[in-house]
């Protein structure tokens, strides 16, 4: 794990020293005078051979110190702490969705192999990993917004209920609810429910189509053979004995599947106007504020990997055999 936030690290600051952007006349514009440029140079320590900036980046990056966002003015820290919880409670809802649905629907179709559950199955997973998620984002706010009118627009919360809730963990239907405002967390999960579906789809179309493969090579096993003949019910197969071994290998998908909508929502924030870390990278990106992306990029990576140590923890929660 410390070698790849290392590697990270590494490639984060080489991406901030390779970009054509020159760091200086980002800091103090390109009406600044040559004295103050080179006053500024020093100060960021570019004059310093490139490994002792490097070990000057990675030393401060330990410290929580990404530097100061130059289209904010304040520390990129600061500015991930507060856009981050609307990422997470985005991720986590779509995530929830797409496993709640994505694993009994792949575990149905495996059962069901060959019958109109599973034809649809397929189906419904080759669309959402063929459609782009900014296609399905706009024809989601056409059709239930626009149209039909079932949920909310664009944004975390109606401007009528922005600031009414004291942030406790940053994510609103949490904190709306920990604060007992009812008609804030009603209208926030208006706002949240179609872009949390959307993510939900496609991880959807991820985990039951994993589930699906998983399940397929249990049912052929000669154990679940044994334990038919036996004369247990095929809800016990199915359930207490093919299913309880493709946890382990669910643990890996889930687990990617919810980086993977961490890291990758950019696309959704932008359509829905989600003040999460997605739009916050872009948005600098654009603005040429390299603090604060590679400082998002580098909170994502570590993301990312403590995600993958904590599936492998919990292997040894679920499989005996690694204890």
């Amino acid at each position: 794990m410390a070698a790849t936030l290392l590697g990270l690290l590494f490639v984060t600051f080489m991406i901030g020293r390779v970009m054509p952007i020159d760091p200086v006349l980002a800091v103090i514009g390109e009406r600044a005078t040559q004295a103050q440029y080179d006053e500024t140079f020093r100060e960021l320590g570019l004059d310093r051979p490139l490994i002792v900036q490097f070990g000057i980046y990675v030393g401060n990056v330990l410290q929580g110190d990404f530097g100061t966002s130059i289209r904010t003015g304040q520390q990129v820290a600061d500015d991930i702490a507060r856009v981050f919880p609307a990422t997470l409670e985005l991720a986590t809802l779509g995530t929830l969705i797409g496993v709640f649905l994505g694993v009994p629907l792949g575990v149905v179709a495996a059962v069901r192999r060959g019958s109109w559950i599973d034809q649809v199955s397929r189906f419904v997973g080759l669309i959402g990993y063929s459609m782009p998620i900014f296609w399905l984002g706009l024809v989601g706010l056409l059709l239930f917004y626009g149209i039909l009118a079932w949920v909310a627009g664009p944004g975390r919360v109606g401007i009528f209920y922005q600031g009414i809730v004291e942030p406790i963990t940053g994510m609103l239907l949490v904190d709306s609810l920990l604060r007992g405002e009812w008609a804030v967390f009603k209208d926030a999960f208006s706002h949240i429910i179609l872009p949390a579906s959307l993510l939900g789809y496609y991880s959807l179309a991820y985990i039951s189509r994993m589930t699906r493969s998983f399940m397929l090579e249990q049912l052929n096993s000669e154990y679940v053979t044994t334990a038919r003949v036996k004369g247990l019910s095929e809800s016990t197969v199915i359930w207490k004995h093919a299913f309880r071994n493709i946890r382990i290998q669910l643990i890996t998908v889930i687990a990617l599947a919810y980086a993977n909508l961490l890291e990758g929502s950019v696309l959704t924030e932008i359509i829905f106007a989600w003040p999460g870390i997605g739009q916050y990278i872009t948005t600098s990106l654009l603005a040429n504020d390299m603090n604060s992306v590679l400082g998002g990029t580098i909170v994502i990576g570590t993301i990312f990997v403590c995600l993958n140590i904590f599936s492998d923890l919990l292997y040894r929660f679920f499989d005996p055999r690694s204890k």
